[in-house]
């Protein structure tokens, strides 16, 4: 059966309507994933009144940290889900059932879609309300269709340690990896307030290729000319380890 077949298609809507309720069946963590954004911009921003009073500057502040949104709930909902599917006993039903592993990993892919989109509600209703932050209404939609391709790279590395790592190691890899990327790309702080060394490191990472990205989608400023390189180039990087990771865990359980 191809990934084209209608058969194929209705195997994809099952897996990620199971994993999307899977998902928000903890509404703890969801909330946690799509809360801390729209706080930071709160506390951090808001109060600020230079940035969150220029149209420019509370764009690009918000932009970031809609990015770390993204990031964070990517991460979190695959890193730490996968490592707790692989510890149910439903898990090895699911996967020796033969649909094969495609439908199950677009599945997961669209769940961490679903979830970016609506970590973005909280944010936005804060800057909203609170700030002056604004951009024409197909700056938005490009700003949104960049969000979801920025999301990618990230989905493809939480499912690569989900399924490299149990639960409890997850939640703290996830952790450890995710606020240096978020630092290092300046999301919490605008690149050009880093060193020249810094900077260039930053230019290397996803996040900042990813939030670069997104602002210039926005209008906000240009992207760096290496941005779709270093985004695509992570993106092949955390595919291979997501499929490494998936067949190294397939011979240890089912051999």
């Amino acid at each position: 059966m191809t990934a084209t077949t209608p058969g194929a298609l209705r195997l994809v809507a099952v897996h990620t309507k199971f994993q999307l309720l899977e998902t928000i069946r903890i509404p703890a963590a969801v909330i946690g994933n799509t809360v801390f954004p729209a706080l930071a911009l709160f506390f951090f921003v808001v109060p600020q009144a230079d940035v969150a009073g220029n149209r420019l500057w509370a764009t690009t502040a918000v932009a970031s940290l809609a990015f770390f949104s993204v990031c964070s709930a990517s991460m979190f909902t695959h890193g730490l889900g996968v490592a707790e599917d692989r510890e149910s006993p439903f898990d090895p039903f699911v996967r020796s059932l033969p649909a094969g592993p495609v439908p199950r990993f677009v599945g997961r892919i669209l769940v961490g879609l679903v979830m970016a989109l609506f970590g973005m509600v909280p944010l936005l209703l804060v800057a909203a309300f609170f700030t002056e932050a604004g951009v024409p209404a197909p700056q938005l939609l490009a700003g949104v269709g960049m969000l979801l391709v920025g999301a990618v790279p990230f989905i493809l590395l939480g499912i690569g340690l989900g399924y490299a790592l149990t639960a409890k190691a997850a939640i703290a890899i996830v952790q450890v990896i995710l606020f240096p990327l978020a630092f290092a790309g300046g999301l919490f702080m605008p690149p050009q307030l880093f060193p020249a060394w810094m900077d260039t490191v930053s230019l290397a990472t996803p996040t900042r290729a990813g939030r670069d990205l997104l602002v210039d989608a926005l209008g906000v400023e240009a992207a760096h000319g290496s941005s779709w390189l270093v985004l695509l180039g992570w993106t092949v990087a955390f595919g291979v380890l997501a499929i490494w990771a998936y067949r190294r865990d397939e011979g240890r359980r089912f051999r």
